[in-house]
């Protein structure tokens, strides 16, 4: 037991990055990953071993995530929040974004080029309808399967992938319409 608490506590950085990664608030991010390693710590037995200590701990983050993000919207709602808001949990960017700006080099320019796209895809997600913004928090930013997914927001596998879809055109209009628009203009303004 103790080299598991060792192991675990050797792990928390890398899920508070992962969960920071994924949840833009700090007290969620917090909370899912002490309720992550609590629940590993009840429950050792359930590690079988046939995946890595991390591997393991990351699928039981996803689901602590959407807790706390489950958590938060009933909050939001019982507080009297505007119903349109989006309230999924502030994500900061799905997986594949944040792959793809890893790979645009290491030029400074591109550093700022990608943050500006990651600032931009927050604030459209932002504007998404709740049900879309959700479907599209839950599925590309949390990687949550389809069918939990569905089981979440009860829908039917056909109403999720509408909702994805217009969820994504949404984004798309929006990147095309506001990013690439701010990224010529920061770009020629570094140049000037």
């Amino acid at each position: 037991m103790d080299d598991l608490a060792g192991q675990l506590a050797a792990l928390r950085p890398a899920l508070m990055r992962m969960a920071q990664q994924r949840v833009r608030n700090p007290a969620w991010s917090e909370d899912a990953v002490s309720e992550t390693l609590l629940a590993a710590l009840d429950n050792p037995v359930a590690y079988q071993g046939r995946a890595q200590l991390q591997t393991w701990l990351i699928g039981i983050l996803k689901h602590k995530l959407m807790d706390q993000i489950r958590r938060g919207t009933r909050e939001q709602g019982l507080a009297g929040d505007d119903d349109s808001a989006f309230a999924t949990g502030d994500c900061t960017a799905p997986l594949w974004a944040a792959e793809a700006g890893a790979s645009w080099g290491g030029d400074p320019q591109d550093g700022v080029v990608r943050r500006q796209f990651m600032r931009q895809l927050e604030r459209s997600i932002e504007t998404l309808p709740v049900k879309q913004g959700q479907a599209f928090v839950l599925r590309e930013c949390l990687e949550v399967d389809a069918p939990e997914v569905c089981r979440e927001l009860g829908v039917t596998p056909n109403n999720l992938a509408v909702l994805l879809h217009r969820a994504r055109h949404r984004l798309r209009k929006a990147l095309q319409a506001h990013w690439l628009r701010d990224a010529k203009d920061a770009h020629s303004g570094a140049h000037a």
